[in-house]
């Protein structure tokens, strides 16, 4: 009865509208408005709204998950570069997959293999550089990546100096700080 493009055009506006307006005031009858359809087609594929929150985040993961395997044969760089490219195009489900914003609602539970799944090109990546300590090091380099994306992604000024030098500098220092293999 419904589709495949309506059930991803239900996500990509409930990310919208939950990054504008929080978790606790996006309404099911704004978000199926919103998507040019009705609350039964919500209840139909997704269930509810917390079944609905958490489909945006594991899509979110997914989506994610697909860019840094597409960039993963190119190394450690590439899914930096991914990494940033992903965010700044995905920036609603960015926020809401890191932002926490959705923790306080009843029946969001993500399955956590959604986000695992997306980490996996990087602990391939460090791992093939002969770290010592894989698990470490992926924290590491995701929280530089992490942290100078989100500092973009607010609007955080950085005083003259473009994000595209400010990544390039961060890339550089987590390749320096690892191994080469």
């Amino acid at each position: 009865m419904y589709d495949d493009a309506l059930r991803e055009r239900l996500l990509e506006v409930t990310a919208e509208i939950v990054a504008r307006d929080g978790a606790s005031r996006a309404a099911l009858r704004d978000i199926a408005s919103a998507a040019g359809t009705s609350t039964s087609a919500v209840y139909a594929l997704f269930g509810g709204k917390g079944e609905l929150l958490a489909a945006v985040i594991e899509h979110g993961f997914a989506s994610f998950a697909a860019a840094q395997q597409e960039a993963a044969p190119d190394g450690l760089r590439a899914l930096g570069v991914a990494y940033r490219e992903w965010a700044l195009g995905h920036p609603a489900l960015y926020r809401l997959m890191f932002g926490g914003a959705l923790e306080s609602v009843a029946d969001c539970e993500p399955d956590p293999a959604s986000a695992s799944a997306s980490l996996a090109p990087l602990q391939a990546a460090i791992a093939a550089r002969g770290a010592a300590e894989v698990g470490v090091s992926v924290v590491a380099v995701w929280a530089q990546v992490h942290g100078a994306v989100s500092l973009e992604l607010t609007g955080m000024a950085g005083h003259g100096t473009s994000w595209d030098e400010v990544y390039d500098a961060v890339l550089d220092a987590v390749e320096r700080s690892l191994p080469t293999g």
